[in-house]
């Protein structure tokens, strides 16, 4: 039978982003953002449980037992690092495993625009990195972080779900806290944050309101926050957050954001008109007339604003980011149209552009 340490190593070698194992079918690998089979007969389920069950230890056996899903990360010497995800489905065990670089990648080479690397200079605030499922969101963050690390000397604590990048001591120093194992909860890592001493706190997502009203204290109380949020944009990002309020706190959410809110990246990846995927990337930062909007509820006219004044702002659009893929010759006309949130604009721009 084969193991589990020669299917992530096939994937390495295939450039594969995540190996799938299920009941029913072949090890699968997310290629390009395509899925590939391996060919190799199909999975049964004790085939399937005893793949997997060779990564876990003793506890995390028995959490995934009575979870019935687990979280986990771990590294294959002189391989490359995994993010797992086991669950179950129709009563059996299927698995989803991530490779993570062991080397953190240069922020400067991810083909995001250069002015989003200005975050780091922030002294408190809130920045949030946003996109679907897949689309680099720990990446962007691993190197926005790494970023900081290299130019500035400040104590960094991240609180993951599970630890992905592994950062070492440059000219800051990083405590990196996996929940589960270096803390039991989120919400307990986050209520003892602030006694810890932290200039960046790095919140793995997101998740609840417990996990947004934790951002929001530690960005108001002077410290600079990256997070991860599942949204398609950066006005989905605000409207997201905000919702998660109770309705009769909502205005004073709406207030606190507008305070303390400072940039939103939202990615999502592209596929290369070569080989691979290629960042699409919108960027909002926090003018006076965003927090105004902001503060006012008026979020339907944040992505108008965006387009005012860019070239003081630094800000753009998704179609924007698009269009210069498509001018760049990166990607082709049809991939950013399923990309895009407003075709018809992205329509006028590629006209106005001569394509």
């Amino acid at each position: 039978m084969i193991t589990l340490h020669q299917l992530l190593k096939a994937a390495v070698k295939q450039g594969a982003s995540d190996l799938h194992l299920l009941v029913g079918s072949a090890p699968v690998l997310r290629v390009n953002g395509s899925l590939v089979r391996v060919k190799s007969k199909a999975l049964t389920a004790d085939e399937v449980k005893q793949l997997c069950f060779t990564i876990l230890t003793d506890e995390q056996r028995i959490e995934f037992e009575q979870r019935r899903d687990l979280d986990f990360s771990f590294g294959v010497k002189n391989l490359s690092r995994f993010r797992g995800n086991l669950f179950y489905q129709k009563n059996s065990v299927s698995a989803v495993f991530r490779k993570i670089p062991i080397e953190i990648p240069d922020i400067n080479l991810l083909g995001l625009p250069p002015q989003i690397l200005d975050v780091i200079h922030y002294k408190s605030g809130l920045v949030l990195v946003a996109g679907p499922t897949g689309c680099g969101k720990t990446t962007t963050i691993a190197g926005l972080i790494d970023k900081y690390n290299k130019e500035k000397r400040g104590h960094v604590i991240t609180v993951e779900d599970p630890i992905e990048y592994i950062h070492s001591h440059k000219n800051s120093i990083i405590n990196q806290r996996e929940i589960g194992v270096d803390t039991p909860s989120y919400n307990d890592a986050l209520r003892y944050i602030l006694r810890q001493d932290p200039d960046v706190v790095l919140l793995g997502e997101l998740r609840d309101l417990k996990s947004i009203q934790a951002a929001m204290l530690i960005a108001e109380t002077g410290h600079l926050v990256f997070s991860t949020i599942h949204t398609n944009s950066a006005v989905q990002s605000i409207s997201r957050i905000i919702r998660e309020y109770p309705g009769d706190q909502q205005e004073k959410a709406q207030i606190q954001l507008s305070s303390h809110l400072r940039a939103i990246v939202s990615q999502r990846l592209v596929k290369s008109r070569e080989s691979g995927r290629v960042v699409a990337c919108e960027y909002m930062a926090l003018t006076s007339n965003i927090q105004n909007l902001i503060r006012d509820g008026k979020l339907h006219q944040v992505y108008g604003m965006m387009q005012v004044g860019q070239e003081q702002t630094g800000m753009m659009t998704l179609n924007q980011s698009l269009l210069q893929l498509v001018l760049k010759r990166k990607i082709d006309v049809r991939e950013a149209f399923e990309e895009s949130a407003d075709p018809d604009e992205l329509d006028s721009l590629l006209t106005k552009a001569g394509v």
